[in-house]
């Protein structure tokens, strides 16, 4: 078989996988709330008891990934065990105790000849994502789109493979318990990149696609897709400690952005401290970043506030523009907030940024100048996440300006109908 036989059985397949995902959309979306979180109950329950096998799976995927050189940071997020499938249960759970996004009326009014208009939120229909070495994403996936009434079509990766071809199965298990389309929930992980080429181009069958991983995945999905596309975020993230910073809260929110979680796209890779602040901070963030085992990249002046105990690799440009996914992070003394600002509206990646300040105007200038998704005064960029800001899941943080931006949850997987009510009215 050639090439390009495979390629056309490939797209033949992922073309029909999505018209059972778009049939299966269309019974999705009159579901009523009860019937709905009644199937993610019936998945996280059927994960729980199925854990052993998920995270037996898991194990292949991680032995794989690990003997190909995958980074800590990343086989973090890959692996499973049964507490994490426990915790993912318990994420689905929380997903059905959410509000009903469909049916919500956004705008209503009744015009001056009478006809009566609503705005509600309905469906998008098919969901389609390509992410990499996540299998919770395919569960958050598959919660956030069958509560707001949409189909998903998942390309989760080769590292994941084994993981998501069992998660999937355990899915598509309980949604046939409750009397639903396993269709709902289809992973095309087995086409491999042909089939991620193929759901980019099923414009017509599926709605909208989210790709959710490093920066050459969403660029390759945002360039080629003719899928509408909502861009989700690389997070060159950036704390700036200020003049008025405080020195146990600079040095408690800088170690936890950088190194609570490192793999993940809401970690903090850039320190930028005020230079007033310097003498009195800067000792104790490297000495404590250094007992995390991080590796500092700094400027000059970060060289001269080192203590003798601690090591300073020079830093190159590369590294401000550098979204690391390890224990590595860029840092630099600046003059001013309005250097800071410069600094991050020159490298940020529109994902998050965070202040740490005991100066309300240093706030507002910070969370008014800088444009990205989100903004923390005095918290940890760890909190951009969909269940810290209690979405439950989240399908991906988005950096475009779309109509979702942020942290996307139920409401950002809606779209919206109009209904006009009238009483044999016709336009003059």
């Amino acid at each position: 078989m050639t090439d390009t036989v495979l390629a056309v059985d490939v797209e033949a397949a992922v073309l029909d996988a999505c018209r059972h995902a778009k049939a299966a959309s269309r019974a999705l979306a009159t579901l009523t709330r009860a019937a709905k979180d009644e199937a993610l109950h019936a998945m996280a329950d059927a994960l729980v008891a199925e854990a052993p096998r998920i995270v037996e799976a898991n194990a292949v995927d991680v032995a794989r990934e690990r003997a190909g050189g995958m980074s800590a940071g990343l086989l973090d997020r890959l692996t499973l065990t049964e507490d994490r499938v426990a915790a993912i249960a318990g994420a689905l759970r929380y997903v059905a105790s959410l509000p009903d996004p469909v049916g919500e009326v956004r705008r209503g009014s009744t015009l001056p000849n009478g006809l009566r208009l609503l705005q509600k939120s309905v469906p998008m229909g098919v969901v389609g994502m390509i992410y990499e070495a996540r299998p919770n994403v395919t569960v958050d996936a598959a919660a956030l789109c069958l509560k707001s009434g949409n189909a998903a079509v998942l390309r989760g990766g080769s590292a994941a493979q084994a993981s998501n071809e069992v998660i999937v199965d355990v899915l598509q298990g309980a949604l046939e318990q409750c009397g639903l389309p396993r269709e709902a929930v289809q992973s095309i992980d087995g086409f491999g990149r042909e089939g991620a080429k193929a759901l980019m181009h099923a414009r017509g069958l599926v709605d909208v696609l989210v790709p959710r991983g490093g920066h050459g995945l969403i660029q390759t999905v945002v360039r080629d897709s003719t899928v509408p596309t909502i861009e989700t975020g690389e997070g060159n993230c950036h704390v700036y400690v200020d003049a008025s910073a405080p020195t146990e809260r600079a040095v408690r929110i800088v170690v936890n952005s950088k190194a609570q979680r490192v793999g993940v796209c809401n970690a903090a890779e850039t320190l930028l401290v005020h230079r007033d602040a310097a003498p009195r901070v800067m000792p104790a963030l490297l000495e404590a970043l250094a007992a995390e085992q991080v590796v500092l990249h700094g400027d000059e002046s970060t060289a001269e506030f080192a203590p003798s105990t601690v090591q300073i690799v020079a830093a190159t440009e590369e590294d401000w523009a550098t979204e690391y996914l390890s224990l590595d992070i860029a840092v630099k003394v600046v003059d001013s907030i309005d250097d800071a600002i410069a600094h991050i509206q020159q490298y940020t990646t529109g994902h998050t940024e965070a202040i740490v300040t005991d100066d309300i105007n240093a706030a507002e200038a910070f969370s008014t100048r800088l444009d990205t998704a989100a903004i923390m005064v005095n918290a940890s960029t760890r909190f951009t996440d969909g269940g810290e800001f209690g979405l439950g899941a989240e399908i991906g943080i988005s950096t475009q300006k779309l109509h979702a931006r942020g942290p996307m949850g139920l409401g950002e997987l809606t779209t919206t109908k109009w209904i006009v009510y009238g009483d044999g009215h016709v336009r003059p």
